[in-house]
Protein backbone atom coordinates (compact mmCIF):
# COMPACT_ATOMS: atom_id res chain seq x y z
CA UNK A 1 0.00 0.00 0.00
CA UNK A 2 3.44 2.06 0.55
CA UNK A 3 3.19 2.76 -3.10
CA UNK A 4 -0.33 4.53 -3.46
CA UNK A 5 0.20 6.39 0.00
CA UNK A 6 3.16 7.83 -1.72
CA UNK A 7 1.58 8.79 -4.69
CA UNK A 8 -1.29 10.99 -3.22
CA UNK A 9 0.56 13.76 -2.12
CA UNK A 10 2.14 14.60 -5.59
CA UNK A 11 -2.02 14.46 -6.82
CA UNK A 12 -2.52 17.27 -3.40
CA UNK A 13 0.70 19.47 -4.90
CA UNK A 14 -1.61 20.13 -8.45
CA UNK A 15 -5.13 20.95 -6.26
CA UNK A 16 -3.96 24.48 -7.00
CA UNK A 17 -3.54 24.20 -10.48
CA UNK A 18 -7.16 22.12 -10.77
CA UNK A 19 -8.32 25.21 -12.99
CA UNK A 20 -5.46 24.56 -15.99
CA UNK A 21 -5.83 22.67 -19.53
CA UNK A 22 -3.98 22.12 -22.54
CA UNK A 23 -6.27 20.82 -25.15
CA UNK A 24 -2.75 19.29 -27.36
CA UNK A 25 -2.36 16.93 -24.30
CA UNK A 26 -5.84 16.78 -22.69
CA UNK A 27 -9.62 17.60 -23.31
CA UNK A 28 -10.15 17.81 -19.49
CA UNK A 29 -9.01 19.98 -16.98
CA UNK A 30 -5.94 19.01 -14.00
CA UNK A 31 -9.21 19.26 -11.63
CA UNK A 32 -10.50 16.45 -13.57
CA UNK A 33 -7.43 14.05 -13.84
CA UNK A 34 -7.50 14.43 -10.46
CA UNK A 35 -10.73 14.21 -9.34
CA UNK A 36 -11.36 10.66 -11.68
CA UNK A 37 -8.77 9.72 -9.75
CA UNK A 38 -9.84 10.13 -6.37
CA UNK A 39 -13.31 8.15 -7.50
CA UNK A 40 -11.69 5.67 -8.98
CA UNK A 41 -9.51 4.58 -5.86
CA UNK A 42 -12.98 5.55 -3.72
CA UNK A 43 -14.89 3.53 -6.17
CA UNK A 44 -12.97 0.49 -6.74
CA UNK A 45 -12.18 0.21 -2.77
CA UNK A 46 -16.28 0.55 -2.21
CA UNK A 47 -16.27 -2.47 -4.37
CA UNK A 48 -13.19 -4.78 -2.79
CA UNK A 49 -14.96 -4.00 0.13
CA UNK A 50 -18.07 -5.57 -0.62
CA UNK A 51 -16.51 -8.71 -2.56
CA UNK A 52 -17.01 -12.02 -1.60
CA UNK A 53 -13.05 -13.38 -1.15
CA UNK A 54 -14.65 -17.05 -1.87
CA UNK A 55 -15.72 -15.98 -5.37
CA UNK A 56 -12.23 -14.58 -5.92
CA UNK A 57 -10.34 -17.31 -9.07
CA UNK A 58 -7.12 -16.40 -10.20
CA UNK A 59 -7.26 -16.03 -14.21
CA UNK A 60 -3.98 -15.27 -16.52
CA UNK A 61 -4.75 -12.21 -18.25
CA UNK A 62 -2.19 -10.90 -20.37
CA UNK A 63 -3.10 -7.32 -20.55
CA UNK A 64 -2.97 -7.07 -17.12
CA UNK A 65 0.69 -8.85 -17.31
CA UNK A 66 1.70 -6.25 -19.41
CA UNK A 67 0.18 -3.06 -17.95
CA UNK A 68 1.48 -4.43 -14.60
CA UNK A 69 4.83 -5.29 -15.87
CA UNK A 70 5.24 -1.76 -17.48
CA UNK A 71 3.86 0.04 -14.90
CA UNK A 72 2.20 2.25 -17.62
CA UNK A 73 -1.38 2.71 -18.88
CA UNK A 74 -1.14 3.32 -23.23
CA UNK A 75 -3.12 6.32 -23.17
CA UNK A 76 -6.57 6.78 -25.27
CA UNK A 77 -7.02 3.42 -25.32
CA UNK A 78 -9.89 2.87 -22.59
CA UNK A 79 -12.67 5.49 -21.68
CA UNK A 80 -13.16 5.99 -17.99
CA UNK A 81 -16.74 4.34 -16.75
CA UNK A 82 -19.59 7.11 -16.09
CA UNK A 83 -19.48 5.86 -12.17
CA UNK A 84 -15.65 7.43 -12.05
CA UNK A 85 -16.44 10.53 -14.66
CA UNK A 86 -16.80 13.92 -12.19
CA UNK A 87 -20.08 15.43 -12.56
CA UNK A 88 -19.85 18.40 -10.35
CA UNK A 89 -18.46 21.29 -10.65
CA UNK A 90 -14.41 20.91 -9.56
CA UNK A 91 -12.94 23.26 -7.14
CA UNK A 92 -10.22 23.41 -4.58
CA UNK A 93 -12.61 22.69 -2.15
CA UNK A 94 -14.06 19.78 -3.58
CA UNK A 95 -11.00 18.10 -4.24
CA UNK A 96 -9.89 18.71 -0.36
CA UNK A 97 -13.02 16.67 0.32
CA UNK A 98 -12.62 14.21 -1.78
CA UNK A 99 -8.93 13.28 -0.93
CA UNK A 100 -10.24 13.25 2.56
CA UNK A 101 -12.54 10.91 1.83
CA UNK A 102 -9.96 8.91 -0.50
CA UNK A 103 -7.68 8.49 2.60
CA UNK A 104 -9.70 7.08 4.36
CA UNK A 105 -11.21 4.55 1.64
CA UNK A 106 -7.12 3.78 1.30
CA UNK A 107 -7.26 3.09 5.08
CA UNK A 108 -10.42 1.20 4.73
CA UNK A 109 -8.86 -1.13 1.99
CA UNK A 110 -5.83 -1.63 3.80
CA UNK A 111 -8.01 -4.12 6.01
CA UNK A 112 -9.79 -5.98 2.89
CA UNK A 113 -9.26 -9.58 2.74
CA UNK A 114 -6.04 -10.88 0.68
CA UNK A 115 -8.71 -12.30 -1.85
CA UNK A 116 -11.62 -9.93 -1.93
CA UNK A 117 -11.57 -8.20 -5.29
CA UNK A 118 -12.59 -5.89 -7.82
CA UNK A 119 -13.86 -6.98 -11.07
CA UNK A 120 -11.86 -4.61 -13.99
CA UNK A 121 -13.31 -4.55 -17.40
CA UNK A 122 -10.22 -4.90 -19.42
CA UNK A 123 -8.29 -7.06 -16.66
CA UNK A 124 -10.62 -9.20 -15.09
CA UNK A 125 -10.99 -10.53 -11.35
CA UNK A 126 -7.66 -8.24 -8.97
CA UNK A 127 -7.50 -9.26 -5.83
CA UNK A 128 -6.66 -6.71 -3.18
CA UNK A 129 -2.75 -7.11 -3.71
CA UNK A 130 -3.30 -6.98 -7.27
CA UNK A 131 -6.29 -3.85 -6.79
CA UNK A 132 -3.32 -1.76 -4.82
CA UNK A 133 -1.27 -2.49 -8.04
CA UNK A 134 -3.71 -1.35 -10.49
CA UNK A 135 -4.82 1.83 -8.74
CA UNK A 136 -1.16 3.02 -7.99
CA UNK A 137 -0.80 2.28 -11.57
CA UNK A 138 -4.01 4.31 -12.69
CA UNK A 139 -2.82 6.99 -10.49
CA UNK A 140 0.52 7.34 -11.81
CA UNK A 141 -1.03 7.25 -15.40
CA UNK A 142 -3.27 10.58 -14.69
CA UNK A 143 -0.18 11.57 -12.53
CA UNK A 144 1.80 11.71 -15.78
CA UNK A 145 -0.99 13.65 -18.00
CA UNK A 146 -1.19 16.30 -15.34
CA UNK A 147 2.68 17.07 -15.67
CA UNK A 148 2.23 17.15 -19.16
CA UNK A 149 -0.79 19.65 -19.33
CA UNK A 150 1.23 21.79 -16.86
CA UNK A 151 4.87 21.85 -18.99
Amino acid sequence: MKNLDAILPELVNYITHHNQSNKAISEVSVGWHIEHSLLVIKQITSTVAQSEPKLYKYKFNISRFFVFLSKTIPRGKAKAPKVVIPVEEITIETLQESLKNTYQAIAYLKDCQEHQYFMHPFFGQLNKKQTIKFLAIHTQHHLKIIRDILK
